[in-house]
């Protein structure tokens, strides 16, 4: 393990093993609401309900370092603390051999979305969790329901399932041919015509949630919402061996464009 502290942040490069010593996993799983997960690394941001539990965790992880490298572990706490309200950076000092992980999504109906692990992963379920956890109606070790009944909700899933790089795993989704047809069974039977005479009633207000835009975006706004999130789900941007998820982007593509269309010729 090696610390550096910095302007900005705590960095703590270490093994795989000390990330999941218990008092480093514990401290990360209680901040896994305010920690954003990178390719290799975590970054936890400070929480002012859980400062204790932060200074507690400096204490640990400042003897642990000092019983390494054989120095003063109180001179070296006080220097940690001056730092107490930076991110904390916990990132694997090497590269490790990437590991899949599949995660399965069942959709039980337009409204509800069930997320489940073949075992459990810790890292995986806490990446999900600090996406998804406002909307998150139950859970275990292995498993998550997610309320799914309005559009930002199915914005933020989407955005959610986009990453697929935590610390050393490699996340590989896995759904059949009906999940999104049933996630977005609202749009299943809508045509460029439909979606442009409904431009009056509710359903024209998910448009602007599928292009990731506010209601009465300008028409600037929505092209350039369109064109990032084109490139993203354009399919023949997508190298998967899985056809679902092949299929999915050329879902999303498609919806996409009908939303663009419709609310370009509406406003």
């Amino acid at each position: 393990m090696n610390i550096v502290l910095r302007n900005n942040l705590i960095l703590v490069t270490t093994d795989f093993e000390t990330l999941n010593a218990a008092w480093m996993k514990e401290f990360l799983n209680r901040h896994s609401r305010s920690m954003l997960f990178l390719s290799k690394a975590v970054l936890v941001f400070r929480n002012e309900d859980l400062q204790d539990e932060r200074i507690e965790f400096l204490s640990k992880l400042s003897q642990y370092h000092a019983q390494k490298y054989d120095f003063n572990h109180e001179f070296f706490l006080r220097s940690m603390l001056k730092f107490g309200n930076q991110p904390i950076r916990v990132e694997l000092e090497k590269e490790l051999e990437p590991e899949n992980v599949a995660v399965k999504l069942y959709a039980y109906d337009k409204n509800t979305v069930l997320i489940t692990l073949d075992s459990p992963n810790v890292w995986v379920l806490n990446y999900l969790r600090s996406q998804l956890e406002v909307y998150v109606a139950r859970g275990t070790d292995i498993s998550l329901v997610v309320d799914v009944s309005d559009y930002k909700a199915k914005g933020r899933l989407e955005r959610t399932l986009n990453k697929r790089h935590i610390l050393h795993y490699q996340i590989r989704y896995v759904y059949d041919n009906h999940f999104m047809s049933k996630l977005y069974s609202d749009f299943v039977n809508y045509s460029f015509g439909d979606l442009t005479r409904e431009s009056e009633t509710e359903a024209n207000k998910h448009l602007y949630t599928i292009l990731e835009c506010p209601i009465g975006a300008s028409q600037d706004a929505l092209k350039k919402s369109y064109k990032k999130l084109v490139k993203v789900y354009h399919p023949d941007t997508v190298y998967h061996d899985d056809p679902n998820m092949v299929q999915h982007y050329t879902q999303k593509f498609q919806l996409l464009q009908e939303a663009y269309e419709a609310l370009r010729i509406v406003s």
